[in-house]
Parts: structure tokens; C-alpha cells; sequence
């Protein structure tokens, strides 16, 4: 019977130690070769908590899935910042560009509950409220104003 292993690793960075090591160890893999696997598949997201799922089979093989890291660490990447606003809605701690909101909903599109790229947008928008990031130079809660008001019907086609 297969067993599966779920974490949460730095990307790019998984290490043999916890919370890797321990889970893996008794399955009686090469945690090695599954350490180099996930940084490998892990290191477009450097910097970032990345979910990881590990399946071993009976034979002890072993396969990785990548997950996508949650939004607002995509939004602090894309803003170029280390850390949310200690204070949102009164201190800004970056700015992200509608296109960069784009991408992150496009990426994030399959784990959503939102079923359309524009509601997706929203969502990503949403995010940025709560980590003090403003969206084209503007309050996120403004943009999504615009966005309902058809302002960007344009970009966001699906």
C-alpha cells in the first residue's frame, strides 16, 4: 500500500532534516534522492514555502508533487518584498502591477473557488489588502472596484 508524505519545504532548499527526514526515513527510501528531487522541481520558487506531496509505493519508489506556494507568498515575490505590512491598510509595503495579479490568478485558477480568470484577479487583489500591498498604485479595495465596474474588462480574458 502506497504511503503519502505531505510538507511544507522552502523551495529549492528542502533539507534531509525535519520535517522531510523524519516522515521519510521509516519508509525506507533514499531521503537523498528525494531531497535533490523536490529542490530541483522546487526551485523556481526559491525563497517561498512550497507544498509537497510524497508518494512511496510497496517497491519503495517514490513520486513528488509540487504544489503552487500559497498567494500572498506569490504577491510578496511579485512585489518584491520579504514581509507584509506590519500595519495594512495604513502602512504600504510594495506595489504589484495588474499583470502580475494576472499571472498569480492564472496560476492559482485550478485551487481557487472562483470559476472565471476576473473573479480569480479579485481574489489575488483581495490578498494584497492583507499584506499592505497596493495594486497599481492603488488601494487593492479601489482596483476591485474598478474590476467590477468593467475597467479591465480588456486584460482579463481568459
Amino acid at each position: 500500500m502506497a504511503e503519502t508524505v505531505e510538507v511544507l519545504v522552502p523551495g529549492g532548499k528542502a533539507t534531509a532534516g525535519p520535517p522531510l527526514g523524519p516522515a521519510l526515513g521509516p519508509l525506507g527510501i533514499n531521503v537523498k534522492a528525494v531531497v535533490d528531487e523536490i529542490n530541483k522541481k522546487t526551485a523556481d520558487f526559491n525563497g517561498m514555502q512550497v507544498p509537497v506531496m510524497v508518494t512511496v509505493d510497496d517497491k519503495r519508489n517514490f513520486t513528488i508533487e509540487v504544489g503552487i506556494p500559497p498567494t500572498t507568498a506569490l504577491v510578496m515575490k511579485e512585489a518584491g518584498i520579504g514581509k507584509g505590512s506590519a500595519e495594512p491598510g495604513t502602512l504600504v509595503a510594495g506595489n504589484l502591477p495588474l499583470e502580475a495579479a494576472i499571472r498569480i490568478a492564472r496560476m492559482k485558477l485550478d485551487g481557487m473557488l472562483s470559476y472565471d480568470l476576473k473573479s480569480a484577479v479579485k481574489e489575488v487583489v483581495g490578498t494584497c489588502v492583507s499584506v499592505g500591498v497596493t495594486v497599481e498604485g492603488q488601494k487593492p479595495r479601489e482596483i476591485i472596484r474598478a474590476i467590477n465596474d468593467g475597467a479591465y474588462d480588456g486584460v482579463l480574458v481568459a
